[in-house]
This record gives C-alpha cells, sequence and structure tokens, in this order.
C-alpha cells in the first residue's frame, strides 16, 4: 500500500493544537523544512516541539517561534537563535533542557516501548536535584523550575532515572524512501531522524526521491516503513549552513 501524499500541507492537515512533535535534524542539517513551512501556514498554536535545538531565527523550527504556534521546546541547546533565547527569557515559551546523550536516549526509549531508563548523566546537578529553569515571567524571574528525579545506585554508581520521550507525530528529513514508507538517510542528515521515525504515533517523512518498492537494497534501510505512515517527495531544498566559516584566500 503506498504511502505517498500529495503535498506537505495534506501530511499536516489533521495536527491538533496542543499537539506535541518530534521534529528531526541537527541545526539545519537533516530537519523537515517542508513539513514545518505546512504547519506554519496551518497556522495550529500550543505546540510542543521536541528537537535538538531550533536551528535559526528565519528558518526551519525558528519560523514556528516567529508565529508563535510553540508553547514549549524539548531540546539540548538554545543555540544560535535569538527568537528562541529572547521568548524563553520573556515568558512567551517553557523550554525543557535535556543533556544531548538523555535526550537521544529519551527518544530511543520511546519508540522502543521503554517508560524510563537509569543513566549516570546529570547526577548532583540540576537535571538531578530539580531547579533547573524553565518557564519566567515577562520580566525574565523564574515561575517554573524543574522536579527532582529519582535516583538510585547501581553496582556503587549513582544513576538518574529519566522518562522516554513519544510524540503525536514525528516530522523527519529522509534521502529516499519507497512508496511503503522505507528511509534511507544520506550521511549526517541520520541525526536524531531514525530514532524520531519511531518515536511519533504518526510519522510523516518528507524526501528529495521516491523510488518503486524493491529498488532500494534491505541493506541500505534505516528505518523500515513500518514506522512511517506518510511520505511527500519536497523539491528545491535550501540546506541551509548556520554558520559557514572558510579561511581567506592566499
Amino acid at each position: 500500500m503506498s504511502k505517498l501524499v500529495a503535498n506537505a500541507d495534506d501530511a499536516v492537515a489533521d495536527v491538533p493544537e496542543g499537539a506535541t512533535i518530534l521534529a528531526g535534524g541537527f541545526g539545519l542539517c537533516g530537519i523537515p523544512e517542508k513539513l514545518i513551512a505546512a504547519l506554519v501556514r496551518k497556522g495550529v498554536g500550543g505546540l510542543t516541539v521536541v528537537s535538538n535545538n531550533a536551528g535559526v531565527d528565519d528558518f526551519g523550527l525558528g519560523l514556528l517561534l516567529q508565529t508563535r504556534q510553540i508553547a514549549k521546546m524539548i531540546s539540548t541547546y538554545v543555540g544560535e537563535n535569538d527568537t528562541f533565547e529572547r521568548q524563553f527569557l520573556t515568558g512567551e515559551l517553557e523550554v525543557e533542557l535535556v543533556p544531548q546523550g538523555t535526550f537521544a536516549e529519551r527518544i530511543r526509549a520511546g519508540g522502543a516501548g521503554i517508560p524510563a531508563f537509569y543513566t549516570p548523566t546529570g547526577y548532583g546537578t540540576q537535571i538531578a536535584d530539580g531547579g533547573l529553569p524553565m518557564l519566567h515571567d515577562k520580566d525574565g524571574n523564574v515561575v517554573k523550575t524543574s522536579e527532582p528525579k529519582e535516583t538510585r545506585e547501581f553496582g556503587g554508581r549513582p544513576y538518574v532515572l529519566e522518562p522516554a520521550i513519544t510524540g503525536d507525530f514525528a516530522f523527519v528529513k529522509a534521502w529516499k524512501a519507497d512508496e511503503s514508507g522505507n528511509l534511507v538517510f544520506r550521511k549526517t542528515a541520520r541525526n536524531f531522524n531514525p530514532m524520531m521515525a519511531t518515536a511519533g504515533r504518526v510519522t510523516i517523512a518528507e524526501v528529495e526521491e521516491v523510488v518503486p518498492v524493491g529498488a532500494l537494497d534491505p541493506d541500505d534501510i534505516h528505518t523500515p516503513g513500518v514506522f512511517v505512515q506518510r511520505v511527500i517527495v519536497g523539491t528545491n531544498y535550501e540546506k541551509r549552513i548556520e554558520q559557514r566559516t572558510v579561511r581567506a584566500r592566499s
């Protein structure tokens, strides 16, 4: 059965107000830029977005921040996005900061059906003890902080209990797909995309090329189609670089 959808707008048509969305990508590498743009056009708000970071002000998730459609971010890094930083410090955006390895494992666990796991990361810090700022008021005062987490010793070493992450939708960007939704990611664009594809109740993949079923070598498939519900083909990808650094020509 083909999972192809006509376009990005049709693919996100049933995303409701207040949905939790897992968005693949690292910075601007491998981000689902067409699906994000379609969500901007749809105008749905109150979203919780799970993503490593929010890219830049005028592209990718930064567009959803500009239109104030995101109410909460679960991420690892505020990064280069001035809008993200400003909204967080003025009470417009709630942010749950998570260590990057823990962030990846929380999503992987969610996709594997594991409700929580123990990790040594964050023990003895606000990650475990609570008190990490999550929400400010308009004057920059902290009005919500993280809760303490359960800790336990294994083999004489302390560990922190971390809950899994799942979402209503997962938006991922792949290089190639077949009509059954089997996905191939290209190089570092794999980043968080494959694990997020497993942790969304509805996973929507945007790809650069669709091939017939059977055309992909099974050894080349990174995400099996069983995890993917919809596929759209994007065109004219920008594939921006967050900060281009070059040396002067001699």
